[in-house]
């Protein structure tokens, strides 16, 4: 095992460094690295780009996260703070929240919800002239509130240096204090009056405001129970296949790249197109780069991290932690079987062999040779082996002999 591994790093670093089995210089080989770094960086971008094409869950379902605030929360103005939502933070925005939902649609693959549509249509009532003006004056009142808090913070830290002066028996000539302590307590009590007032004033005006049809219309649709429970499994669905989408056309986007450059790999190396040849394979292994670590990514949370997750949830409840068991065990069984395929159906040597004979090509470095080469000029390896039956000399890992049909059991793997 230790053997072929081995021999399979030997060859790459072989292939990434040597042009026809002669070494790069350095000049050359730095300016590949460049190429291999700005293809990457390009590959990873593209990736990236491609990865959005579909609409996320949160694009799907604008809506789902402030619904979902909204049920969760125990507070007695929850009303009022979902339908203040309504309300966007700047003043210059083009789109209403309705049209803001369906950009994400523009140039994406996926359709919004219509639910989280209508959401958005009832927040666009909402926001109106009459309302914009009713939430300006409570954040201006709520302003004055702050600022009159806030002088109550100072007074009382004045406040209390002045009382110990007064318990001390200091003179008010001397004290450092510019107020006394019961011209303090009279702007205490002043402030704190003017504060209930506000508080009350502002109760008044969210009232006015929920009270409105089109909020209390609003308010109506986000209660409905039903509308949620179907809004909620929409997500919880979209975000389970959301990965799987992604590493599809993540993958969609690096296949023609590989097929592409493994299709030039061969073909040079078969007409002995040294430079070509290199290039091909740098750009073979940049591409499989990215695919490795996107399928890793998804491994880590996509569909099948969720379908683990799931049974181990149910079964042991909270020992969440089990899961990196189940992946320590799962990822080298997976690794194993990506590696027996690959040696027994893509890098099989008596496969390779096969093909290599059929297009005239060495059966070790799969550079053009003659017929009648017993010797390879490229590489130097001797093509054939003596048949363990009529001891003529036949194909090198071919499994039958070509001149008596005996099967070979001595055939040496490809170095």
């Amino acid at each position: 095992m230790f053997a072929r591994i081995r021999r399979f790093l030997n060859q790459f670093f072989n292939k990434s460094r040597k042009i026809n089995n002669e070494p790069l210089n350095k000049v050359s080989l730095i300016v590949i690295i460049f190429i291999d770094i700005f293809i990457l960086i390009n590959v990873f971008t593209g990736l990236d780009d491609i990865s959005r094409w579909h609409i996320s869950p949160t694009e799907a379902y604008p809506c789902y996260s402030e619904w979902q605030n909204y049920r969760e929360k125990k507070t007695k103005d929850k009303d009022y703070e979902i339908v203040k939502l309504s309300f966007p933070y700047s003043a210059n925005n083009k789109y209403s929240f309705q049209q803001n939902y369906q950009q994400a649609q523009t140039g994406h693959l996926g359709n919004v919800e219509s639910t989280c549509l209508k959401y958005g249509e009832y927040k666009d009532k909402i926001n109106n002239p009459q309302n914009q003006q009713i939430i300006k004056t409570i954040e201006q009142k709520q302003a004055q509130i702050s600022r009159l808090e806030q002088t109550n913070r100072d007074i009382r830290a004045k406040y209390d240096s002045t009382l110990l002066e007064k318990i001390a028996g200091q003179p008010r000539e001397q004290s450092i204090n510019q107020v006394s302590a019961e011209k303090a307590k009279q702007e205490l009590d002043k402030n704190n009056s003017q504060i209930s007032t506000l508080k009350q004033e502002n109760t008044n005006l969210q009232n006015q405001l929920l009270a409105k049809p089109e909020s209390t219309s609003f308010l109506t649709f986000i209660k409905d129970t039903n509308q949620f429970v179907e809004i909620e499994k929409g997500y919880q669905k979209a975000s389970f296949w959301y990965p799987s989408i992604q590493l599809g056309f993540q993958s969609l986007f690096l296949l023609p790249l590989i097929i592409i450059a493994l299709s030039v790999h061969r073909f040079a190396e078969g007409r002995g197109y040294g430079l070509i040849s290199l290039i091909s394979w740098h750009l073979l292994v940049i591409f499989f780069i990215p695919l490795l670590v996107k399928v890793f990514e998804f491994l880590q949370i996509g569909a099948i991290f969720q379908f683990v997750f799931d049974i181990i949830s149910q079964i042991f409840g909270g020992l969440l932690f089990l899961i990196n068991y189940v992946y320590i065990l799962l990822i080298p069984l997976i690794g194993f079987g990506i590696i027996k395929f690959f040696q027994k159906f893509v890098f099989n040597p008596k496969v390779q062999a096969a093909n290599r004979v059929q297009k005239s090509l060495c059966v070790n470095c799969a550079k053009k040779i003659r017929r009648s080469d017993s010797y390879c000029p490229h590489c130097g390896y001797y093509q054939y082996l003596e048949c363990e039956n009529c001891h003529n000399l036949t194909y090198e890992h071919l499994p039958y002999c070509k001149h008596c049909g005996t099967f070979q059991n001595s055939s040496k793997s490809i170095n």
